[in-house]
């Protein structure tokens, strides 16, 4: 009897197999998605001096309450041009250098502007509305780390601390192959028979969050020489997925085809429902997967085994799958044998992220998938999820 490799087994075995791709320096504006493969180290101050969290008047705390004569203004942009005198105000923009001997900032609002001459009504506090230099980083802090994958939030960030390129993984390339003479192009007319090929951008989407490069393969027939060159181009790839050939039937070619190339196969078949009959291989650095045919068994590989090995290929510190917390929308019965993952419907209710989990379970049903946004992990065991009990999910959005 074939033993069927766990999830979390199948993981570790493709994991450990996943030998980091290059690195490369790109522009900071070039690098969102990336994984950086070297930290980010401030190159200043940040801010870098003394500024004003307000449009207002910087002023000594101990001047106030009062009338302060106005020394000067100073603009967002331009330097202090001198020391805050000692019972004087100075005009502050927001951002704008505090002069030096200022400890507070009071706001525009909070006084009366006499143009030569401001009347502070209440005591200001020392420190108030001052972000102090070096608040948010000092010079030669991290700002991130090796294995940080880079979302719009560090861009701004690297480029604040005044870094201009980083280090980080080259973009894996990917091809993306599918198998079967029913296929056919969407667009063109169905002879009997025939079905839409659709796996192929399904997949390149799925693995697109992880910055891969991903190259779309033609869909190749039941042939068996068709197969073996359609795998040996994809086979220069850094990850070789294919869709549709992994399993026991007559025309299933995809492993045989693959063997002949020199693809060491490392396991077939994880116990996952859908997407049971799944291979993962290696030629060289080449990491070669070939997924069920059925349409949501492929985006469960994609996103479950594909999609993580992506991210470690990169160096990326955490590389999923990335569940989310939820609720079980109602009960769901365990399968003894398999996690399964539940197309579902996730709901905000209150406070809470619920997941409905939606009719037509079977794995060609991918009309039905499209009415989903998330995948609801049921991990394997006997009896039921209760509803309202705790689950996790993979989204679909």
């Amino acid at each position: 009897m074939h033993v069927l490799l766990t999830v979390e087994e199948a993981l570790e075995q493709i994991l450990a197999r996943a030998t980091p791709v290059r690195t490369e320096r790109v522009g900071v504006d070039e690098s969102l998605g990336r994984v950086l493969h070297e930290p980010v180290i401030s190159r200043i101050d940040l801010p870098p001096f003394a500024s004003s969290a307000m449009d207002g008047f910087a002023v000594r705390a101990v001047d106030t309450p009062g009338e302060l004569p106005v020394a000067f203004r100073v603009a967002a942009g331009r330097p202090a041009t001198a020391p805050l005198p000692e019972g004087w105000a100075a005009g502050v923009a927001t951002g704008g250098v505090v002069p030096a001997g200022a400890d507070a900032v009071v706001p525009v609002e909070h006084v009366v502007d006499r143009g030569d001459r401001v009347l502070v009504e209440e005591r200001a506090s020392a420190g108030q509305h001052i972000r102090p230099s070096g608040g948010d980083v000092r010079e030669g802090e991290t700002v991130l780390g090796a294995g940080a994958r880079v979302g719009a939030a560090h861009i701004g960030a690297v480029s604040a601390v005044g870094v201009g390129e980083v280090a980080c993984a080259a973009r894996p390339r990917v091809a993306v192959l599918a198998t079967g003479s029913e296929l056919q192009a969407p667009g063109r007319p169905l002879s009997p028979g025939q079905i839409y090929e659709s796996n192929r951008a399904m997949i390149a989407a799925a693995l697109a969050p992880t910055g891969a490069e991903v190259e779309l393969l033609p869909a190749v027939a039941d042939d068996p020489s068709a197969h073996r060159a359609a795998l040996e181009r994809g086979l220069t790839a850094d990850v070789l997925v294919s869709s549709g050939g992994v399993s026991m039937g007559p025309h299933d070619l995809v492993r045989s085809s693959a063997r002949e190339l020199g693809v060491e196969e490392v396991f077939w078949g994880v116990a996952v429902k859908p997407g049971k009959p799944l291979s993962f291989g290696l030629r060289g650095a080449t990491l070669v997967f070939g997924l069920p045919g059925n349409p949501v068994s492929s985006l469960v590989g994609a996103l479950v085994f594909v999609r993580p090995a992506l991210l470690a290929l990169q160096g990326a510190a955490l590389c999923g799958p990335e569940y989310l917390p939820g609720r079980a929308g109602r009960a769901l019965r365990r399968n003894p044998h398999r996690d399964e993952f539940v197309r579902a419907r996730r709901v905000v209710e209150e406070d809470r992220v619920v997941l409905e989990a939606l009719t037509g379970q079977d794995s060609h049903m991918i009309v039905r998938a499209a009415e989903a946004n998330a995948l609801l992990h049921v991990p394997r065991g006997d009896g039921e999820i209760d509803a309202g009990a705790a689950v996790r999910y993979l989204t679909l959005e």
